[in-house]
């Protein structure tokens, strides 16, 4: 975590007492952790209900950007060449384009919605920004009710998350394609 967000236990307690939604505290779990030869770098996770919602790290950017066919990648591969072209598609591919993101992003985010005012947090284009919103003590049902037409255009894990705190069915669940 970068000195504007605190520590990571600080920010941790942040997230899942102080500034969720009462329906949601207990609910909303957030994990962060650095692997041995990681170089510093980091993974955080989001769970819901005790299943894992959403991961954010390299390697989950990485491996989304193989899936959609935007690295090519021979089967047998090396560290080097699981890397290849990786900062060239993130230059190519901004989070506002991706489902996943990395732990910069994360921290990013967490950074913006904190400096925000919830209304501005609520419409950002980054749709991290916007999770941190969804789960705010301060937005209401009111509130949720107005985003609804604007959450089309965001990811899908998103709108499914939006479905989750407003209690709303999500097409996409029930058509089988679930969250994530």
């Amino acid at each position: 975590m970068g000195k504007a967000e605190g520590s990571w236990s600080g920010m941790r307690k942040y997230l899942e007492q102080e500034m969720i939604a009462p329906a949601w505290k207990g609910r909303v779990r957030y994990h962060c952790s650095t692997g041995a030869g990681m170089d510093g770098c980091r993974f955080f996770e989001m769970y819901l209900d005790g299943v894992l919602f959403k991961r954010f790290s390299w390697e989950t950017v990485n491996s989304w950007f193989i899936g959609q066919g935007l690295a090519e990648k021979p089967e047998q591969m090396s560290i080097r060449d699981y890397w290849a072209d990786f900062w060239a598609l993130m230059d190519r591919y901004p989070p506002e384009t991706r489902t996943e993101y990395t732990d910069g992003e994360f921290c990013r985010a967490l950074e913006a919605y904190r400096a925000n005012d919830i209304q501005k947090s609520l419409h950002a284009d980054d749709p991290l920004v916007v999770l941190f919103a969804l789960f705010d003590r301060r937005v209401g049902k009111r509130t949720l009710e107005k985003l609804e037409d604007e959450l089309r255009g965001k990811p899908e894990w998103l709108r499914a998350l939006y479905c989750l705190r407003t209690g709303k069915p999500n097409q996409s669940e029930s058509q089988g394609r679930g969250i994530g």
